[in-house]
């Protein structure tokens, strides 16, 4: 119980979050012809935020399975970075391993990525989080049957998700590198590749700089204990 009260409580801006943007999806596959059903299935096995958004559109439009996998591919291959860094954290999970990978989105990570959280605890955030955008999105369906609601703009929840979760992370983590390394790395490439190409550049670079952190600080301890 006591486990279960911490992840509510660390999972509320992500709950405030995901009802809002679980809510637009549903209404955006409402609009483009698909019901509840639908919405709550996605959510539950497919579970991709964004890409969730964006296959609205693809539905929509015909568009191929392959070119839906190859989207989702791309769009989602940030969490090929960002999951490595969870590989030693998860590593005793045991049954609950498949689980928490499937689950690892971009709020969830940011929440269970500072490894001092019990495997039962990042399990129950998990598995919180996606009932929030399970509920969200089965709502927002039902809504969108109910209620005439134009769409437009929906979307930039997300944008103000992760201005949420970026805010949370920097008031209570000790160290802001991660965060000031994410930003700088992200501005960088940016600039250099553009807005419709500099995802993957970003989260390469942005992993290099936390691993080599993360290294240093490890061979600084072992120079601190051989003293």
């Amino acid at each position: 119980m006591q486990n279960l009260r911490k992840a509510f409580q660390s999972s509320l801006p992500v709950m405030a979050g995901y009802l809002v943007l679980g809510a637009g999806f549903g209404m955006m596959m409402k609009a483009a012809g698909y019901g509840a059903p639908w919405a709550f299935a996605m959510s539950l096995f497919v579970y991709a935020g964004s890409m969730q958004y964006a296959a609205v559109g693809l539905l929509g439009s015909g568009a191929s399975l392959v070119s839906i996998a190859l989207t989702t591919l791309m769009v989602n291959a940030r969490h090929l970075f960002y999951g490595i860094s969870m590989l030693e954290p998860y590593r005793e999970a045991g049954a609950a391993k498949p689980y928490l990978i499937f689950s690892l989105t971009d709020e969830t990570y940011s929440l269970v990525c500072d490894g001092r959280r019990s495997i039962r605890e990042c399990l129950l955030i998990s598995a919180l989080d996606q009932l929030y955008w399970v509920a969200g999105s089965t709502a927002g369906a039902v809504l969108g049957s109910l209620v005439p609601f134009s769409t437009e703009g929906v979307d930039f929840a997300l944008t103000a998700l992760f201005l949420t979760v970026f805010t949370d992370q920097w008031l209570h983590s000790k160290t802001h590198f991660p965060a000031l390394c994410g930003v700088g790395v992200s501005a960088v490439c940016l600039a250099l590749f553009g807005p419709d190409r500099f995802l993957l550049p970003a989260m390469a670079g942005i992993t290099a700089l936390l691993l080599a952190g993360s290294l240093r600080e490890k061979h600084g301890g072992e120079e601190a204990d051989h003293d």
